[in-house]
């Protein structure tokens, strides 16, 4: 793999990792393997006797056919999936099982079809003394695959100062990569800004994506912009305001002007539905999508036509990985169904994408689930209801 950088860099190989799936999953029905050891894809799992799954509420049954993967160990992920032009599936991923306290940076993986994935570069290779973990991600006009990245000084295991946005591009789906340390400065009173979620073209063929900033005087205030480009991605500018109170937010194309924003907002721990029916250039709304502690939503239009919304749960007993759906453009949604359930609660961050078959596969990450201990990556390969 080759990695073209402007500014200097470090630079780490990595292994192909063998997904498995979870000993519930692939033990017999009817058989308790609880304690033992079994070896599934090609990598030996200790089977750990941790208390088993919290029973779901009744309103958050599993799709009809679901499988799920453990497919990159020991990272805490943050996944975003982005379907490339020969159909595969990239994911951008942090690298380090630790929110932001150990030195790393970015991967990029990919899979053909989400089960079996390999790593192929690495973005954007922090310097040292930093972290890069941030990411924004998706398709230029021309196929490229545009990633916007920042991150955090480190002094002594603490954080220091949110990093400057950097930009990387790749135009041979994720092997070598372009990177240039070109973005509009922060707002007066603001932090560096902090991408999120999808990039998306528009109507008008423009990329869309969002950055949230943290307040300077006041830690907690958060604020997030819309941000496109005019040039697949290679400069960007600062839009209007989503939200005043928003951080995290994935954007979506409804189509024409039309857009949806689901936005995390801290104080309630909650998604919040912003529209704009103008580009982005106004906005509105600001409506809830989920309860408190269901946060860091991704949207999806499905082939039937339906929006998919897919986001965490942090709550003690409930915590993992939950979806909705809506048929009249994220008006109203249905009850929601669940993908995976987590032992802990530092989990979800999922984004999605649809196969060709109509499979959606859904990358979360995890710091345990049954009969796995660590931060990994995990997928649910599943169909909608």
């Amino acid at each position: 793999m080759h990695l073209q950088v402007v500014g200097a860099a470090s630079r780490r190989d990595g292994t192909v990792h063998r997904p498995f799936q979870s000993r519930r999953e692939a033990a017999p029905s009817g058989r308790n393997t609880a304690g033992g050891w079994l070896r599934l894809g090609g990598v030996v799992a200790a089977s750990l006797a941790c208390g088993g799954r919290a029973p779901a509420a009744p309103t958050e049954p599993a799709p009809p056919k679901i499988a799920r993967y453990v497919v990159v160990d020991n990272v805490c992920a943050w996944p975003n999936l982005t379907v490339l032009s020969d159909g595969s599936i990239a994911a951008i991923i942090h690298n380090q099982p630790s929110h932001a306290r150990k030195e790393g940076d970015i991967d990029c993986w990919v899979s053909r079809d989400g089960t079996f994935w390999e790593k192929r570069a690495q973005p954007a290779p922090n310097e040292p003394g930093t972290v890069r973990m941030n990411v924004a991600a998706g398709r230029a006009g021309n196929g490229d695959l545009v990633v916007l990245c920042s991150g955090w000084k480190l002094e002594q295991g603490r954080l220091a100062g949110i990093l400057p946005v950097w930009v990387t591009r790749s135009s041979d789906q994720g092997r070598s990569w372009q990177l240039t340390q070109a973005f509009p400065a922060p707002e007066p009173g603001w932090t560096h800004f902090v991408p999120f979620g999808p990039i998306l073209p528009g109507a008008d063929g423009r990329l869309h994506t969002t950055c949230y900033a943290r307040g300077l005087k006041e830690p907690t205030a958060r604020h997030v912009w819309h941000f496109t480009s005019a040039d697949g991605g290679r400069t960007w500018q600062r839009g209007t305001l989503i939200g005043a109170n928003h951080n995290e937010t994935s954007i979506f194309h409804v189509g024409g002007k039309k857009w949806l924003a689901a936005a995390r907002t801290n104080p309630l721990y909650r998604v919040e539905l912003f529209r704009s029916d103008d580009d982005g250039a106004t906005w509105t709304g600001g409506e809830p999508v989920t309860q408190t502690r269901e946060l860091n939503a991704h949207l999806l239009r499905l082939q039937d036509g339906r929006i998919l919304l897919t986001y965490g749960k942090r709550l003690e007993g409930q915590s993992g990985v939950l979806a909705k759906f809506s048929r009249d453009e994220g008006r109203t949604w249905s009850d929601p169904v669940r993908l995976l359930h987590s032992l802990a609660q530092d989990c979800g961050y999922p984004s999605s994408v649809q196969r060709a078959d109509g499979t959606i596969v859904t990358a979360y990450y995890s710091e345990a689930v049954e009969n796995h201990q660590r931060y990994h990556m995990g997928v649910a390969v599943w169909q909608a209801p």
